[in-house]
């Protein structure tokens, strides 16, 4: 069985992290500080295997994702810790992560839920809306003032956050383009001094009644014009894609058949250059690991075995009305069954619920049904069920 991530939408985090995971003060074993005592800037005290325990309760499979994951994170917001507790910054190379894999495998839902897990502020953008500074389209800089919103306006908290950007094979450009690439090239080359150790306006310079209030603003204190800036040094990047196409490219260098999930095994620099990635880009990206599509059992073990299955939200939603639902086994490996036919990964998992439970939804709270059971054949013939179930709530035949 491949190895399998949950779907892209962000669990119940936050309420069950143990107090240990949310990282401790810096102060000895066994000495207590002060209320007055100063608070450090960061603290981090995780192992990698807390980061992947973690995110088995949530992300279901994908052991070598995690586990390269769960590496390069510790070794990046150790290095942050270490660095302002000693208030100056030795010479690291960034654990910048480049995550591939097919749509709806969980790649948003690993990383937030780290994100939250470590309590740094988490921004996700697609590399689509961006062009080149000075186009029409995004700023790449706004991914690093998203930041600062995220961290409700803390500069200081902003500056060790995680930024998440997907759909990054979508700047990939294939030989000599005809005219500028403003969206494709340009936008990589932009991301190259944030990825590394940049400085960004915390005002865009585009943004001029921002830029006019600022100006006021130290006009009245009486300081300097320059704006306040946002170091991208202890940043992490994250970037992501399905990199549809790569296999074959890989394939023709290793010139043996191999299954998809082998080649991504043996990704190099040079195949994503040769996919049009950009030298200078690609080698931002030191950490690379590839995440599996799902198969029917993986969907099944998502829904019967995460901590945010799918399955608690309906079971919420009719709750709401009074109403009790029960997910039997059987229900759920035909939901996987139909899931997987639809080839969208966990996401599939919504469409088929959608479509079987749309009817009970709308009938059930306004009939006498207070508890039914989620079978094969319901999901299977949901309207021949849903009327028997209305027929028997009322007596009839």
């Amino acid at each position: 069985m491949s190895e399998t991530l949950h779907r892209d939408q962000p669990g119940p985090i936050a309420a069950g992290v143990p107090k240990k995971f949310r990282g401790v003060r810096l102060s000895k074993p066994g000495v207590e500080e002060s209320a007055a005592a100063p608070k450090p800037e960061f603290s981090f005290d995780l192992k990698p295997a807390d980061i992947a325990k973690h995110l088995n309760r949530f992300v279901i499979g994908q052991r070598e994702a995690k586990k390269v994951l769960s590496v390069a994170l510790c070794d990046h917001f150790q290095h942050v810790r270490l660095s302002l507790a000693a208030n100056h910054a030795p010479f690291y190379q960034k654990q910048n992560v480049l995550l591939l894999g097919p749509t709806g495998v969980g790649k948003t839902h690993l990383i937030r839920s780290a994100a939250e897990l470590i309590g740094v502020p988490f921004v996700k953008a697609d590399a689509t809306k961006f062009s080149e500074t000075g186009y029409v389209g995004g700023d790449v800089d706004d991914l690093v003032r998203d930041l600062v919103r995220h961290a409700g306006g803390d500069v200081k908290k902003a500056e060790h956050g995680i930024i998440y950007l997907d759909e990054v094979d979508k700047l990939a450009t294939r030989g000599e383009p005809a005219g500028r690439d403003v969206s494709g090239r340009g936008v990589q080359t932009n991301l190259l001094k944030l990825m590394e150790d940049g400085d960004v306006p915390l005002v865009s310079p585009n943004d001029m009644p921002g830029q006019l209030q600022s100006a006021m603003a130290a006009m009245r204190g009486g300081g300097a014009l320059q704006p306040e800036t946002v170091s991208t040094r202890h940043i992490l990047f994250i970037v992501s894609g399905a990199f549809s196409g790569i296999p074959e490219i890989i394939q023709t260098r290793r010139q043996q058949a191999k299954s998809t999930d082998e080649l991504l095994g043996q990704l190099s620099t040079a195949d994503l250059i040769t996919f049009g990635l950009e030298p200078e880009f690609v080698g931002r990206l030191p950490v690379r690991v590839a995440c599996h599509g799902l198969s029917e059992d993986d969907l099944f073990d998502v829904l019967r075995r995460s901590e945010s299955s799918l399955i608690h939200q309906y079971e919420r939603a009719f709750a709401a009305y009074g109403i009790e639902c029960e997910f039997r086994d059987d229900g759920l490996r035909q939901l996987a069954r139909l899931a997987a036919e639809e080839q969208t990964g966990a996401r599939g998992l919504m469409t088929i619920c959608e479509r079987v439970f749309r009817d009970f939804k709308f009938r059930l709270p306004s009939s006498r049904v207070k508890k039914f059971a989620v079978t094969a054949q319901l999901v299977k013939t949901p309207a021949v069920e849903l009327k028997r179930l209305l027929q028997k709530s009322t007596g009839k035949r």
